[in-house]
């Protein structure tokens, strides 16, 4: 993998644009930099470096009735009725495998299996793949940077 991009340096993928190419690298790249120096000296326990890069942060648009829904609007009280509804996640599986689990309602969110619409890949691919500690805490940046930006956002927790 090269070398890890520092917080205010290097390129952007040209995919990223909109709301995306605003989100904040840094969890990732603090966590990705704590990860190596925590590595063993003899290598990552399951032979290679990216062996512990395997979780996803994911974000799903949701129907707009969500909007309606008392416990959203509470939890999103500057929120944007022109920006849509979405749920911010992580998981070990990939987003598709994910969403696809959500739908059929294998250990999903119930506003995913009730309200979701579609993965919203150029709000998220480009912080994929990561470390289990990194991906917990960037579901949560994603989700406040969200929110921040006026989203009406659940789940990032």
């Amino acid at each position: 993998m090269g070398e890890a991009l520092q917080p205010s340096q290097g390129p952007r993928p040209e995919s990223v644009e909109g709301p995306a190419a605003d989100m904040k690298r840094r969890t990732l790249t603090k966590h990705r930099a704590r990860a190596r120096a925590a590595a063993p000296p003899t290598g990552p326990p399951r032979g290679s470096a990216k062996a512990n890069l395997h979780h996803c942060v994911y974000v799903v648009l949701l129907a707009s009735d969500v909007g309606r829904l008392r416990k959203v609007r509470a939890a999103n009280p500057d929120r944007s009725v022109e920006k849509p509804c979405v749920y911010v996640g992580m998981t070990g599986l990939t987003p598709e495998e994910r969403f696809a689990n959500h739908q059929a309602g294998v250990k999903d969110a119930w506003v995913v299996r009730r309200y979701g619409v579609r993965l919203l890949p150029e709000l998220y691919a480009h912080l994929n793949p990561m470390p289990f500690e990194a991906a917990a805490q960037m579901e949560k940046d994603l989700a406040e940077d969200l929110r921040r930006a006026g989203y009406t956002v659940t789940g990032g927790h």
